[in-house]
Order: C-alpha cells, then sequence, then structure tokens
C-alpha cells in the first residue's frame, strides 16, 4: 500500500491534508486550507518542511527549574560542562570555540592552525552540568549560517545507542529538538529544522540489533532563522515527546516502545561536518539567547 512507502513525517502531513481538504469541501477555512494542502503536497512530492500549526504551548502546571540568559563575560560552569571535546567527524570540537558576550552564548565555527588539538576545522559543545528527566526543554537561538556547520539543540542520555539499555528508547534516547542543516538547500527548505528520536533495541528492530532506530518527526519551518530568534522546544512526559517551534506544536509521538524513563544530558551544540567545502577563512556562529528548563511542580 501507498501508506506504508510513506515517512511517518508524511503520514502525519497527509492527515493534516485530509482535514484541510474536509474543511475546503465545507467550506470551512478556505484561505487557511488552502494554503495547508499546498503545503501537504511540498512535503509528500518534494520533502519541503511544514508550517508549525498544532496548539500553543501551555506550561500551566509547570514551574522553571533551570535558566541561563548569559548575562555574564564567560560561561557559568556551575551550570555547564564542555562536552565531546577532541576529534569530531571532519574536525574538532573545543572549549575555546565557545564564549559568552552580549547577551549571549556563541560557539564558533572555523579553521584554526593552532587549535587545541592542532590545524583544523573548530566549533564546540555544551552541556547543562546536571541531566534531567521529563520536563519542557527550550532553546531561543538563531542558527548559524554558510551551510557545512549546523546548530543543534538535543537530548542524549548515556546509553541511547546500546540496545541492552535503550530497549527501544525507554532505557535512553536522542531527541533532537532541532538540528538547523539545510541552509545550502533551496529556497523553500532553506528555513525549515530538522527534529528527529533515535533509539536502539526497540521490540521488532528491522537491524536485528545491528544498528540505531530513527524516527524523522519532521522538518519544520521557523522564521528567517539564519538572521533572526527563534525558540525550539520539547515537551516530555510518561506518555509521549511534544515538539514545538516557537511556541507551536509540530507533531507528538511516543516512538518506539515509549518515552525516555532516564535522565538525559541537555546539549547545546554547533556540529563539525565530516566534509567541509570552505576557503579556510570561513567562519560562522550559533548564537544562544537563552535555554530554559521546566518541570512539574510537586
Amino acid at each position: 500500500m501507498l501508506l506504508e512507502k510513506l515517512a511517518w513525517r508524511q503520514v502525519q502531513a497527509l492527515n493534516k491534508g485530509k482535514k484541510a481538504l474536509w474543511d475546503i469541501i465545507n467550506g470551512k477555512n478556505l484561505i487557511a486550507s488552502l494554503v495547508v494542502l499546498a503545503e501537504v503536497l511540498g512535503c509528500l512530492f518534494f520533502d519541503l518542511p511544514m508550517t508549525p500549526s498544532g496548539p500553543e504551548l501551555d506550561l500551566t502546571g509547570y514551574e522553571l527549574v533551570f535558566e541561563d540568559e548569559f548575562e555574564g563575560d564567560a560561561l557559568d560552569l556551575t551550570k555547564w560542562t564542555h562536552r565531546g571535546e577532541g576529534r569530531q567527524r571532519g574536525g574538532f570540537s573545543a572549549d575555546h570555540q565557545v564564549r559568552v558576550e552580549n547577551g549571549n552564548m556563541i560557539i564558533k565555527g572555523e579553521y584554526l592552525e593552532n587549535g587545541k588539538f592542532g590545524p583544523g576545522w573548530y566549533a564546540g559543545m555544551v552541556k547543562v552540568k546536571d541531566d534531567y528527566k521529563f520536563g519542557y526543554f527550550e532553546i531561543r537561538c538563531i542558527c548559524n549560517p554558510g551551510g557545512g556547520f549546523w546548530s543543534a539543540f538535543w537530548l542524549q542520555s548515556n546509553y541511547s545507542y546500546n540496545p541492552e539499555i535503550s530497549r527501544g528508547g525507554v532505557g535512553g534516547a536522542e531527541i533532537d529538538i532541532m538540528e538547523a542543516m539545510s541552509y545550502n538547500s533551496s529556497f523553500l527548505k532553506r528555513n525549515g529544522i530538522h527534529q528527529t528520536i533515535w533509539v536502539s533495541g526497540m521490540t521488532g528492530d528491522p537491524t536485528n540489533g545491528t544498528g540505531l532506530n530513527k524516527l524523522a518527526v519532521g522538518k519544520f519551518y521557523g522564521n528567517n532563522i539564519y538572521e533572526e530568534y527563534n525558540t525550539y522546544g520539547l515537551k516530555w512526559d510518561e506518555n509521549e515527546y511534544i515538539f514545538y517551534v516557537n511556541g507551536v506544536e509540530t507533531a507528538r509521538t511516543s516512538f518506539a516502545d515509549g518515552t525516555s524513563k532516564v535522565p538525559e544530558q541537555v546539549i547545546v551544540s554547533l556540529c563539525v561536518p565530516q566534509e567541509i567545502n570552505h576557503s579556510k577563512d570561513f567562519t560562522t556562529e550559533f548564537i544562544v539567547d537563552y535555554v530554559r528548563i521546566y518541570q512539574k511542580a510537586d
């Protein structure tokens, strides 16, 4: 059947298209429904992002448990630690690529002759010092322009990739709340971000324990994401993951064997690609205004 050949995100788009078509037939919200229908066709046939269109974020019953608005002149190491220093794909991750200025945390990508690990391409990665289980996680940021390097905000357990521990995600998952990987894509794809879940050892694992299990939750539009601040969020509880862009729901799922039931690292990174097709004077910056974490109040 055709539905069996569609990706999960395309099936979700098709469901939105059915609702829009029904509204058109019934003379409801005609213009808005036509716009949705056009986006659905773009998703199905051209792999284009969708505009977030779900319910607005509601944090009733939640309280702020972590916040950093980067008001100082250096990274607050009581809140953050540098992560994954050393070799990273086609370059290196190093602490000297992360700085705080003008109310932002800035992670810079560039070529360095005298970097911490020798000559090469450099970027950086940090994580919140404490791990968290359940809550709402949000970043406000400007993604890095220029292509190659990509900005990301994500969660990861210590054993997301171990099938015996992850057990289809309940023992840990990687949850990509935002990855901006489309700068060099066509105009219609450029302002889209990716949201993805990775687990291992899921029930009925098609890789037979030899690989990761992935759900491409979707590609969704932000607002001029390489020049303006946007927010990206995830609400995670015992039952499901709910993803957001600018406070509007994009998708929800309990992919694989259920949501993670273990504490996860909260990570902000500028990722170095495997191959970098830039001259050595190229630089790019991922600018973060704040990171916030909310949890349900007792």
